[in-house]
């Protein structure tokens, strides 16, 4: 850093300064849509490469529930008054870049345990950047704001806890054939 500037942690965005809570609150937002409208895509694919019909159809419904969380977080940039603008989100792209190379290693069979892994660690992550969101949105008092970023990490939690119930269920069943 040049001496001109202030001390402390400077976020380079594009060239610019994140210099406000409301600023960084506005940014992460955008990560948070860039990770919503990626897992859009990835469901998507995940719902022609699952092979167990239940597993497809939370699927669908997730895909659904995502569709809503993307119009969530637009309303939030709304009720902002800012601009809904995607922002990079390097750990979904990780989470997504990990399951497909997975994908691409492992025998048909446990293909739906890979999906199911996924989903899990997927869902902890939005779970993570909800919280953070939500932290940021009851300082700032939006309680608009924090309505609809807490419709999305219920969401989100119910889900975690479906794909944790159904990988369980799939690793006694994938045991039992493998014993």
């Amino acid at each position: 850093m040049s001496g001109n500037r202030k001390k402390g942690v400077q976020v380079a965005v594009l060239g610019n300064t994140i210099e406000s809570p409301q600023e960084l609150f506005v940014h992460k937002l955008g990560a948070a849509l860039t990770m919503e409208e990626t897992i859009l895509d990835v469901l998507e694919k995940l719902q022609q490469e699952a092979h167990d019909p239940s597993l497809r159809r939370n699927l669908q419904q997730h895909q659904k529930e995502t569709r809503g969380h993307v119009q969530n977080l637009r309303q939030v940039f709304t009720a902002l008054g800012e601009k809904p603008e995607g922002q990079p989100c390097p750990a979904i792209e990780g989470l997504q870049k990990e399951g497909d190379q997975l994908l691409g290693k492992v025998d048909e069979p446990l293909v739906d345990s890979v999906i199911l892994a996924g989903v899990i660690e997927t869902e902890h992550h939005e779970i993570a950047v909800y919280d953070g969101l939500i932290i940021q949105a009851e300082r700032m008092g939006d309680d608009d704001v924090i309505a609809l970023l807490n419709e999305n990490i219920e969401e989100e939690e119910a889900t975690l806890k479906k794909a944790i119930a159904a990988a369980e269920q799939l690793a006694k069943k994938t045991v039992r054939q493998t014993a």
